[in-house]
C-alpha cells in the first residue's frame, strides 16, 4: 500500500505513528491469561477483576444481533474523504460553519481527528424506526464486509440471523446496529461537560435509553424530556392520540454538565407579587416544611396573630428554631394578610434574577409544535413544504441554550432540513453570541413525484435532501441578517415624511455603518464539503500499481490533510504560499503536487514551521527524499 512505501522509506506518516491497542498492550503485558488465540477469555478476566465466575444469570444489559458488526464500524477507517464545495458553500472565506454531505458515519469519523473533545452541544433528529423497508445510510452487515472488519469467526447461523433481521420491514436489531457505532464517535466529539440530545419516538426510546446507558455510561443519563409536539388531540388514532416526542439527554460527564437556566415567561414573572409593600420589590411565597424528618426541627412557630403552629406529623420545618427567629426578624416569613396563617418563605424576584430550573415536561406554548415547523418552512419557500418532519425553531434554540455558552460548537449529524444551523444563527443575532454550527446530511435523494424534487430541478440543484439543507440556510440567514438590519436604532426609510433630505442621508449612512458592523459579527455562512472516494491503490493485469484517478483540486487536498493532521480548525482559511502547492496556517505547512515545487520551497518551509505532505500527489523520487526527516506523510 501506499503508506507502507513511505514508511519503508524512512517517512512518518499521520495516523500510523502510534498504531497500538493500549489495552490490548497492557493486557498481554500484564494478565497474558486473558488473552488466548486473540480471543478475551471472559472467566479468566472476571477473575482478574475480581469478579464472581460462577454466575448462574447473564449481566444486566442491550444485547442485539449485529452489536460485533457495529462496534467494528465505528473502529474502521473511512474510505472518504471531502471536497470542497466552492458553489453551495456561501461566505467561504470568514465562515467558520461546516456542512458536510455524505453518510454521517463517514463525516464523523473525519471530524474525530480535530473535533475530538471539543463540541459543547450535539442534537440529533434520527430517522425513526418506521414501516419503510430500509434505511438511506449505506450502512452493510454481510460475509464480505465481516472479512473486512476482521470478523472473521461468525458462523453461518450467525450471518442468516442478521440477514433476517435486517431484511423485516421494522427491525430494532437494524435500528440499534445502525445507531451504535454513530453515537460512539458523538461520544469521542464530545467535550468533558458536553451533552447530547437526541429526539426519538415510542417506538425506539427504550431501547435507545439501554443503548445510549452502554455508550455514555447509565450515570451520566441528565433527563427524558416529554416534549408536546402536537396541541390538539388526533381523533382518528386507533388507540390514544400521539401528542409527544422524547428528547434523551446524556452528557459526557454529569458531575461537570450544568443546563444554564431559562429566563422566566411572562407568566412565571406575573406569579411575583408585593402585597405587603416590602422594600425589596416582588415576591412569591414557598413550602417552609420539609418531607426529611429532624427531631429538632419539629417546634412550634407563633404567628403574629398570636397561634401556634406546628409542622404536620411525620415533617418538619426547613430550618432550625434560630433560624427561623432571624427570618422572621428579616421579614422573610409571610403569615398571611390577617397574620394568623401557615408560615410560608417569601423568595424576592430581584434574588432569583438567574433564571429557572429546565423541567422534564416542554409544552408547545413554550417551544413549539409540528405545526409550527411547518410554518417556518413555508415562509422561506414561498409557501410550499419541502420538507416533512422538521423540528420547530424555539425548540432547538432552547436545546442550544440549556447546553452551551456564546462562543461554543453545535453538531447535528442528522441535519435534515437543517433546522440547529437556523436555531444557531438565530439565537446568535437575539444575544449577540458567536456560537458555530457543523451539520452533517446524507445526499438522499428525492422522490421525483415530491414537490422539493421539482424545486431542486428548477434551481439547478442536486434533487437530494441535503439541497434542502442547504437552500434553507442560505434563506434563513438572509432573513436573520435583515431582520437585525431592521431593528437597528438609527434604521429608518428613505421616503420617511417626517424627515429632511439631510437627516435621511445622514440616517442612512448611520443605519450602512451599523450594519456592516451587525453583518459582521453575525455569521451566517458554510463551508460546504461533498464527502467523495479516496483515492487507492489499483492493479493492473500486468501487475503494475498505481493509484485511482484523483480529480480533487488542489485546495481540497489541503482541506483534507488539514482535517486529517487534526492540528488546525478545518474552518480556517489557509494562506497560499505556493499556488496549488503550499498552504500554511500559522506555522503548519501543508503541500500537495510536491513534485512541482523547488528544493528552496521545501527549505523555506521546513526552515519557518512543522511540514506536511499530501502522500496521494507526492513521490519518493527527487527533491523530497531530502527532506524526509523533517516532514510529515499524509494519506
Amino acid at each position: 500500500m501506499a503508506e507502507q512505501e513511505f514508511i519503508n522509506a524512512g517517512y512518518t506518516v499521520v495516523g500510523t505513528e502510534n498504531n497500538e491497542n493500549k489495552l490490548l498492550s497492557f493486557l498481554k503485558e500484564n494478565y497474558p491469561n486473558v488473552i488466548s488465540d486473540t480471543e478475551i477469555n471472559l472467566e479468566e478476566l472476571k477473575t482478574v477483576l475480581g469478579l464472581p465466575i460462577d454466575e448462574k444469570v447473564n449481566g444486566y444489559g442491550l444485547n442485539f444481533v449485529g452489536r460485533n458488526f457495529a462496534r467494528a464500524k465505528y473502529a474502521q477507517k473511512t474510505e472518504k474523504e471531502l471536497r470542497l464545495n466552492n458553489t453551495l458553500s456561501k461566505n467561504i472565506d470568514t465562515t467558520e460553519n461546516l456542512v458536510l454531505k455524505g453518510d454521517n458515519l463517514d463525516s464523523l469519523k473525519i471530524l474525530k481527528n480535530h473535533y475530538s473533545g471539543k463540541i459543547k452541544c450535539i442534537y440529533i433528529d434520527p430517522p425513526y424506526n418506521t414501516d419503510k423497508d430500509e434505511f438511506v445510510y449505506p450502512d452493510k452487515f454481510d460475509k464480505e464486509e465481516a472479512e473486512v472488519l476482521g470478523l472473521a469467526n461468525l458462523s453461518e447461523g450467525d450471518f442468516a440471523r442478521m440477514d433476517f433481521s435486517f431484511k423485516s420491514k421494522k427491525s430494532h436489531n437494524g435500528w440499534l446496529a445502525f445507531m451504535y457505532p454513530r453515537l460512539l464517535l458523538a461520544r469521542d466529539l464530545l467535550s468533558k461537560d458536553g451533552v447530547i440530545f437526541i429526539s426519538i419516538d415510542d417506538n425506539e426510546q427504550a431501547n435507545l435509553k439501554l443503548l445510549c446507558d452502554d455508550v455514555f455510561g447509565e450515570e451520566n443519563f441528565v433527563a427524558n424530556i416529554i416534549w408536546e409536539k402536537k396541541f390538539a388531540p388526533s381523533n382518528d388514532a386507533k388507540w390514544f392520540s400521539d401528542n409527544h416526542d422524547h428528547i434523551l439527554i446524556y452528557s459526557k460527564s454529569k458531575e461537570l454538565f450544568r443546563p444554564n437556566l431559562l429566563e422566566r415567561n411572562e407568566e412565571a414573572l406575573n406569579r411575583y407579587k408585593n402585597p405587603d409593600n416590602d422594600s425589596r420589590g416582588a415576591w412569591v411565597s414557598g413550602d417552609m416544611t420539609v418531607k426529611t424528618y429532624n427531631s429538632n426541627y419539629d417546634f412550634e412557630i407563633t404567628t403574629p396573630s398570636g397561634r401556634k403552629v406546628s409542622p404536620p406529623k411525620g415533617i418538619c420545618w426547613r430550618f432550625s428554631k434560630e433560624k427561623v427567629a432571624e427570618l422572621i426578624l428579616e421579614n422573610r416569613v409571610w403569615f398571611g394578610a390577617n397574620g394568623d396563617n401557615v408560615p410560608r418563605l417569601k423568595r424576592f424576584l430581584n434574588e432569583v434574577k438567574e433564571g429557572i430550573t429546565p423541567l422534564t415536561i416542554w409544552y408547545h406554548k413554550d417551544v413549539a409544535h409540528n405545526q409550527e415547523a411547518a410554518q417556518e418552512l413555508r415562509k422561506l419557500f414561498e409557501g410550499e413544504l419541502y420538507f416533512e418532519t422538521p423540528k420547530p425553531i424555539r425548540l432547538i434554540k432552547r436545546i442550544i441554550h440549556l447546553a452551551s455558552k456564546e462562543n461554543e460548537i453545535v453538531l447535528d449529524f442528522f441535519a435534515g432540513s437543517g433546522t440547529t444551523g437556523h436555531a444557531v444563527m438565530q439565537l446568535n443575532a437575539e444575544d449577540g453570541g458567536n456560537r458555530k454550527f457543523i451539520l452533517c446530511q446524507i445526499d438522499e435523494p428525492i422522490d421525483k413525484k415530491k414537490p422539493a424534487y421539482k424545486f431542486c430541478i428548477d434551481n439547478k440543484l442536486p434533487p437530494v435532501i441535503s439541497s434542502i439543507t442547504i437552500e434553507r440556510l442560505k434563506r434563513a440567514g438572509e432573513k436573520i441578517k435583515n431582520s437585525l438590519n431592521r431593528d437597528l436604532p438609527d434604521s429608518r426609510d428613505s421616503n420617511d415624511l417626517f424627515s429632511d433630505n439631510q437627516g435621511n442621508q445622514t440616517n442612512q449612512n448611520n443605519h450602512s455603518s451599523d450594519n456592516n458592523q451587525n453583518n459582521h459579527s453575525l455569521d451566517i455562512g458554510f463551508k460546504v464539503f461533498d464527502s467523495v472516494e479516496a483515492p487507492k491503490l489499483k492493479v493492473d493485469d500486468k501487475g503494475q500499481i498505481s493509484f485511482t484517478e484523483n480529480h480533487t483540486d488542489a485546495l481540497s487536498r489541503i482541506y483534507n490533510m488539514i482535517f486529517t493532521v487534526g492540528l488546525d480548525e478545518p474552518t480556517q482559511v489557509p494562506e497560499e504560499v505556493v499556488k496549488d502547492c503550499i498552504y500554511k496556517i500559522g506555522n503548519h505547512y501543508y503541500i500537495t503536487n510536491s513534485e512541482n515545487i523547488t528544493s528552496d520551497d521545501f527549505s523555506n518551509a521546513i526552515k519557518n514551521g512543522k511540514v506536511f505532505i499530501d502522500g496521494w500527489t507526492a513521490s519518493l523520487n527527487g527533491t523530497l527524499q531530502n527532506y524526509k526527516e523533517d516532514v510529515k506523510i499524509v494519506f
